[in-house]
């Protein structure tokens, strides 16, 4: 007798972006799950995200996508009406953009958030919400002793960070993704929703168009390819630890399937020690893989910059069994891939005066990024 298969109706907010669209990708492909995707479609990309998965999919009525934006009540509510299961990725992305515009920031990060979390608990079927955190919850981390050696810094006592790490929101977009991790959180606590919420680091793959402010990775490998200056807010030593998008939405199912554990539950999720990663040596790691050297001037550092960030998600593994399967090298090479079967997607290389005062001075968008 053929085992019946529990009927899945899938909603991603920021369905269009660089996670939401290899979550899509995923489900679609390997599941028999419905997707909806909505999305104001504000950031590059998008539009080729989105025909990437029209074009993978088989069966055109299992896809739908609306075009929204998460601070209209009312249209996330329609939206919610028939999910069974909530992915929410849609917000503003950048530190910087938040210190242009805090209102919007605001609205978009917790009232978007909080418009999700409402429609959801109405509906009365408590359907399963998982919300895109950040590490930068955690703050600057500035109690940490931390070695400077020629290329990155070290930190000798706890070099990775776990859910135990206190709150210290910092900067404007700290505060907002913080606050909406909270509402997140305590919605499972008060009203009984399924809710879980990631905590990530730096995230890479395919079909990323990486800026200045959001997918620094991707950003620089395309920099370099493009023959285009970067700058560098610090000494360059930062560290950071990469996840693979596979790797992520890897973890998606393995929080979904245990719900029955997860539900509740905050993760840190990244790549770990052994996925980890100054400036200064991924420039290194991108000119062995292209041989292309990138080009770039240091600058003040910003903001609420942690120098070092590495992830515990020992949590997570416990709980699911996840853990990364694709290191950092295999995750440059699988965007350096992307790149080069799509490069009408990218422009050309530009002088680098004009590249320069482009880095320099970004244009604020009056719409909310979808976080890629």
């Amino acid at each position: 007798m053929k085992k019946l298969v529990p009927f899945r109706s899938v909603l991603i907010f920021g369905g269009a972006g660089f996670i939401g669209s290899n979550w899509a990708h995923r489900l679609l492909t390997t599941t028999d799950a419905k997707v909806h995707i909505f999305d104001n479609l504000s950031r590059r990309g998008v539009h080729q995200n989105l025909r990437w998965l029209q074009t993978e999919t088989r069966d055109s009525e299992r896809l739908k996508v609306t075009i929204g934006d998460i601070r209209d009540a009312s249209s996330v509510q329609r939206a919610v009406q028939s999910a069974t299961e909530i992915y929410h990725f849609a917000a503003q992305v950048a530190v910087t953009s938040s210190l242009d515009d805090p209102q919007l920031d605001f609205d978009v990060n917790v009232r978007g958030t909080l418009n999700i979390l409402e429609a959801a608990r109405k509906t009365g079927r408590r359907p399963f919400v998982l919300f895109t955190s950040t590490n930068k919850v955690y703050g600057r981390m500035g109690n940490r002793s931390l070695i400077s050696t020629a290329t990155r810094y070290r930190c000798i006592e706890q070099p990775s960070t776990s859910e135990s790490q206190p709150l210290d929101f910092y900067s404007p977009y700290g505060c907002s993704k913080g606050a909406a991790d909270q509402y997140v959180h305590d919605y499972s606590r008060i009203f009984g929703l399924p809710t879980v919420a990631f905590r990530m680091s730096c995230i890479a793959g395919a079909h990323q168009f990486g800026t200045e402010d959001q997918g620094w990775v991707a950003h620089f490998l395309y920099s370099a390819l493009q023959n285009q200056p970067v700058n560098i807010y610090g000494d360059g030593k930062q560290v950071r630890d990469v996840l693979c998008v596979e790797d992520l939405v890897r973890a998606f199912e393995g929080v979904r399937d245990n719900v029955s554990k997860t539900r509740g539950e905050v993760y840190n999720v990244g790549g770990g020690s052994d996925n980890s990663i100054s400036l200064l040596e991924i420039m290194d790691e991108i000119e062995m893989l292209t041989g292309r050297r990138l080009r770039h001037s240091l600058e003040p550092s910003r903001p609420g910059d942690q120098l070092f960030y590495i992830t515990d998600s020992s949590k997570i593994r416990e709980h699911t069994g996840w853990y990364p399967r694709l290191n950092l090298n295999q995750t440059l090479q699988q965007i350096y891939r992307w790149w080069k079967e799509n490069r009408e997607l990218f422009p050309s290389a530009v002088p680098a005066e004009e590249t320069s005062l482009q880095l320099r001075s970004p244009g604020l968008q009056h719409v909310p990024e979808v976080a890629s």
